[in-house]
């Protein structure tokens, strides 16, 4: 499947900004999958200082700094991205996850070290006893990983209502964990808690989801929105996919941008400014078919 992707990023302050710094997560991935055939970023007023880089977790940043008076900041991106589908996968083959489990403690062989450092707390994702309770009801002693994974990923979906009023970006996992409600962000790193819990690696993908409009009725350009899901290591397979907030495991339909311990590793745009007052963000995206 072929992408056309532009997602538009709106700041507006009450009062002028003198100087900004900002750093962009917004360039699609290159996996196994997925290929990135082109891709532009746009930023009024035009930064004075900018460079690109790559983070410890593979993520493409955009760094830049616009040091004049500016009321209002736009960061534009297009993008051009082919997805294939995933290769299907027989869950119920996967390793025990106990087994897995035990691979990630003390010590730890060299195969396992990188998805090693997706088995700890991380800032915005804590393990704790009680979401390990809620976890285990996923997996029973002998149950496959990724049959757990998908088992954990529809009681998700069906336990905790999707609700965009409930929550923010600074809403703490403990508040919904007891609303029992949030978005995207709250359910993927709901997930990764439970996974973490169980002394599993999980990590936490960012990206946009291909949404189609009700039967009959027309497209919405800039409907779309950036989108959440979370991953799990599985030995012999890599790290596999699944959407908690569609009860489903991604495929073509699911274009990754980044991916990192939480949501803190893989925000689109964030920043520092001197002056601006209090502020507004208006985001739009548009994943169109090419």
């Amino acid at each position: 499947m072929n992408y056309e992707i532009t997602h538009r990023t709106l700041y507006e302050y009450a009062a002028p900004v003198s100087v900004s710094q900002h750093v962009a997560r917004l360039s699609p991935r290159e996996t196994a999958t997925q290929m990135c055939s082109e891709f532009k970023l746009e930023i009024y007023p035009l930064p004075t200082l900018r460079k690109t880089r790559t983070d410890y977790f593979g993520n493409e940043l955009c760094l830049f700094s616009i040091q004049e008076m500016h009321k209002r900041l736009e960061i534009v991106t297009k993008s051009r991205v082919a997805v294939v589908s995933k290769e299907y996968i027989t869950r119920e083959t996967s390793p025990g996850w106990t087994h897995v489990a035990q691979l990630f403690r003390d010590a730890v062989s060299p195969e396992v070290v990188e998805p090693y450092q997706f088995v700890f707390d991380s800032p915005q994702v804590r393990a704790s006893e009680e979401l390990a309770a809620y976890a285990r009801e996923s997996f029973g002693t002998e149950t496959p990983l990724l049959v757990g994974a998908r088992e954990l990923t529809r009681r998700v979906f069906t336990d905790f209502k999707y609700d965009p009023k409930a929550t923010t970006v600074a809403t703490p996992l403990e508040e919904v964990w007891a609303k029992r409600r949030g978005v995207c962000q709250d359910f993927a790193h709901l997930c990764c808690a439970f996974l973490r819990s169980l002394g599993l690696p999980a990590r936490y993908v960012s990206g946009y989801l291909r949404t189609l409009p009700p039967e009959g009725k027309r497209r919405l350009v800039g409907a779309d929105a950036t989108h959440a899901w979370f991953s799990v290591f599985c030995p012999g397979m890599g790290w596999v996919d699944f959407d908690p907030t569609n009860n489903c495991q991604p495929s073509a339909e699911h274009i990754t941008v980044a991916l990192g311990r939480d949501f803190g590793d893989v925000s689109p745009v964030a920043g520092i400014l001197t002056g601006g007052g209090d502020h507004e963000v208006r985001v739009s995206v548009d994943v169109a078919e090419a």
